[in-house]
């Protein structure tokens, strides 16, 4: 599997508006850039405000695929910001359905592995001011995923995506989604999923936690 970034972006916390009289602190409004250096804790001048739910060392990069926003524009007859979805590389040829989890990329002088299916947030239909966006992004599985640093180093945009290693059991984000944001999983599923070395921590207690409760109304 090969990709091209086509959009970089990065960018701190700031006060964003959320109708006439809101606002709210948010790390989602990000600004491109020709490059960036992605470190084991993310990239330099990028951050989230909320970090019970956002970054950490099994999340520093965040991935959309430029393929859906034709989609959006379309479907709702606008035109996206660059990073509307708060992502950091917005690629090519990369869709979920073909990306999984423990999926490793080198791209430019850095190394990542692909650690989480993204859940969505909120945020992202107040970032673009169409509420309706959020739920679509969130029907459709169309959200991106979540990184982890192996090499650091400085990424470029244009810079191929290149695939240079993957897990035997191919576990790929649209397979999370299904079983896991839509809940439709089974014991046998999540079982299959919390097999993934790769997954993230959060990501993986929010599947043990799944799987105790299924099997808890399995035995009633």
């Amino acid at each position: 599997m090969e990709g091209k970034i086509i959009g970089l972006a990065i960018g701190e916390p700031k006060e964003m508006a959320i109708g006439k009289k809101r606002s709210m602190m948010t790390g989602i409004v990000k600004q491109p850039v020709e490059k960036a250096m992605l470190t084991q804790y993310g990239f330099l001048d990028d951050g989230q405000q909320d970090l019970k739910h956002h970054g950490g060392v099994d999340r520093t990069v965040c991935i959309y695929s430029a393929e859906h926003y034709a989609r959006w524009n379309e479907q709702f007859g606008i035109e996206l910001p660059p990073a509307a979805f708060g992502e950091n590389l917005t690629v090519t040829g990369m869709l979920e359905k073909d990306v999984c989890i423990g999926d490793v990329f080198r791209i430019g002088k850095a190394i990542i592995q692909v650690t989480e299916a993204r859940n969505p947030c909120a945020t992202i239909g107040k970032r673009n001011d169409l509420s309706e966006l959020f739920k679509e992004v969130r029907n459709t599985g169309y959200t991106g995923y979540l990184c982890r640093t192996i090499e650091v180093g400085e990424i470029c945009l244009g810079d191929k995506v290149v695939c240079i290693e993957r897990p035997d059991d191919l576990v790929t984000v649209a397979y999370c989604h299904e079983n896991i944001l839509h809940g439709h999983g089974t014991e046998e599923e999540m079982i299959r999923i919390l097999e993934v070395e790769a997954l993230a921590e959060r990501y993986r207690f929010d599947v043990e936690t799944r799987l105790i409760n299924l099997t808890m109304v399995n035995e009633k």
